[in-house]
């Protein structure tokens, strides 16, 4: 495994080889959900390039960039074990140089939901990816489908910009007790880790809802609500139940419907979601 942190040692690694490559972009302290991503890259492709980039422009004010968690020694440890061929982990000179002045933004999927509350977070996201996609020119990039809404971003914007790559959506990884996996639980106390298996025990409870013939949305949300709180968790940013297309908002559920939520648990901001469709077999 190399590692690298310049722009021109990618191109330069690249170039020299003629194969098949895989993308997985990352913001380091690296948990089994980025591993997931790393072994279906390694399966599917003859290279695997994994980023380890804290984006800061994916970062609004009173967010959490000055002390987002980092363990480089134990990422390079983890990704040599899964087999990985090169590391990008650039600084942010690297990928935003003095001058740097250009954006990319994918318009409504970016303003709903998570873009209401992080506004600029999608900007930052999308351009970033625009990055490494024209930098490390894979012919797969991989991304989980716990950030459900950013996975819909950047296809969005592959599709929109005739981007040569497939993305490739990978599922949820989740702790026995079905709290997704997330480098910031890192923040939870022992209490509110306890407390955090609320958010899936009322995906669950959408899950069962819907199975069991509920269609109104509304009910159903209004449901998923009363249980978050109902474990002393106020901080509730969004129960949405909307389009997998376009994120619009359901009044009633007659086609496949994301259900997602974003709730604050002490100082831990967490996002998670389900699928509901008609064969609908589990979690994604």
């Amino acid at each position: 495994m190399k590692v690298v942190n310049t722009i021109e040692e990618v191109r330069k690694e690249i170039s020299s080889q003629s194969c098949s490559l895989g993308l997985v972009p990352t913001m380091g302290y690296l948990h089994e959900g980025h591993l997931n991503l790393v072994r279906r890259a390694r399966n599917e492709n003859e290279k695997v390039v994994v980023s380890i980039f804290v984006n800061p422009t994916q970062f609004g004010t009173g967010e959490d960039l000055g002390s987002y968690p980092s363990d480089i020694e134990s990422d390079l440890k983890l990704l040599e074990n899964e087999g990985t061929d090169l590391v990008f982990n650039p600084s942010s000179d690297v990928m935003y140089p003095d001058g740097f002045d250009t954006w990319t933004e994918v318009g409504g999927l970016s303003r709903r939901l998570e873009g209401e509350f992080r506004p600029g977070h999608f900007r930052g996201v999308a351009t970033v990816v625009l990055k490494l996609i024209n930098i490390a020119q894979p012919d797969r990039a991989y991304f989980g489908q716990k950030d459900a809404q950013q996975l819909m971003v950047i296809k969005k914007l592959v599709l929109d910009l005739n981007l040569n790559v497939e993305i490739v959506a990978v599922p949820i990884a989740r702790e026995v007790d079905g709290l997704a996996r997330s480098s910031r639980n890192i923040y939870l106390t022992s209490d509110e880790r306890g407390i955090a298996t609320t958010l899936f025990k009322s995906l669950n409870l959408a899950k069962d809802l819907y199975e069991n013939g509920v269609r109104d949305a509304e009910k159903i949300k209004q449901e998923i609500s009363r249980l978050i709180e109902s474990q002393g968790v106020s901080a509730i940013d969004y129960v949405s139940i909307a389009d997998t297309e376009t994120l619009e908002e359901l009044d009633f559920i007659d086609r496949t419907a994301l259900v997602s939520l974003a709730v604050t648990i002490g100082k831990a901001r967490l996002i998670d979601n389900v699928i509901l469709h008609d064969e609908l077999a589990g979690l994604t």
